[in-house]
């Protein structure tokens, strides 16, 4: 099902500037017997994304209404919410405010079914070949621009592999295709840096007060790819697959840390 302002099956304006220039941001909710989980957060991301981008954009009521209700209709499903500037007319410039209404677009996914099985066992990524681009405006935001991955996407896994993990121009490990990344050795964490680049989850921050709440040294920092071998363990993050033990990037293995049970545990997230 899909919902454009509000209305059942309604169409999207083709002047839309989400579609014209991915001017606009998502966001992909996981449902729960009680809601969506962490929807304060989402909500919050989004709100800082629209102004990041300059254009003003909070969730009215009415769409707050809508996601509960879907929520407790489809539990354990993913809510998928784009936002873009709204409609305008051909050139880049966006429209004056009082003139364009951010469009809302909602929809409903099944969770895949392999996440759960990626939980029980763990999953191995292959270095991509592709590198993000450098854009500190963009840096954190889930923005409509997503052809980088799209492109990361495109190319057939090897076999044996799950994901990509994907560095910068700069060969900075910044995340996996679809997830933030984390890396452990001894009792430091380390997540790396998305100042210049990659998408800050709302997982990622809430995996990070929870590390805070057990005590454990937690870092942001550029992590450049010569130092995968420091590791002993690794895990991934995103809101729908909840957290993820990494057992091997390319030819490196990594053990698995009960880290990642506690914290599955303590955030409600396993499927």
């Amino acid at each position: 099902m899909i919902w454009v302002n509000g209305v059942p099956q309604a169409n999207v304006d083709p002047t839309d500037r989400g579609i014209a220039y991915g001017d606009g941001l998502f966001a992909t909710m996981r449902t729960g017997a009680e809601g969506i989980l962490f929807f304060e957060t989402h909500q919050a991301r989004l709100t800082a994304g629209a102004a990041r981008l300059r254009f003003q954009w909070q969730m009215s009521e009415a769409l707050q209404q809508q996601l509960q209700a879907l929520a407790i209709e489809y539990p354990q499903h993913c809510i998928k919410l784009i936002v873009s500037r709204g409609v305008g007319g051909r050139g880049y410039a966006p429209p004056e405010p009082e003139i364009v209404k951010p469009t809302e677009i909602v929809s409903v996914h099944t969770i895949p079914s392999h996440y759960a099985q990626w939980q029980q066992r763990g999953i191995c990524l292959k270095t991509s070949s592709i590198r993000l681009g450098l854009q500190p405006l963009l840096a954190g935001i889930k923005h409509l621009n997503r052809l980088e991955q799209v492109l990361i996407k495109s190319y057939p896994l090897p076999q044996g592999f799950d994901d990509w993990l994907v560095a910068d121009i700069e060969d900075n490990i910044i995340e996996s295709s679809m997830a933030n990344i984390f890396f452990i050795k001894g009792n430091q964490v380390l997540t790396p840096s998305l100042a210049q680049c990659g998408v800050a989850g709302v997982m990622r921050e809430h995996v990070m007060l929870a590390l805070l709440e057990q005590h454990l040294n937690i870092e942001c920092l550029p992590v450049g790819a010569e130092r995968l071998i420091e590791f002993d363990s690794a895990f991934i993050t995103n809101s729908i697959l909840g957290i993820v033990d990494v057992l091997a990037i390319d030819s490196l293995t990594f053990t698995c840390t009960p880290i990642t049970a506690q914290l599955r545990q303590t955030l409600s997230l396993t499927l």
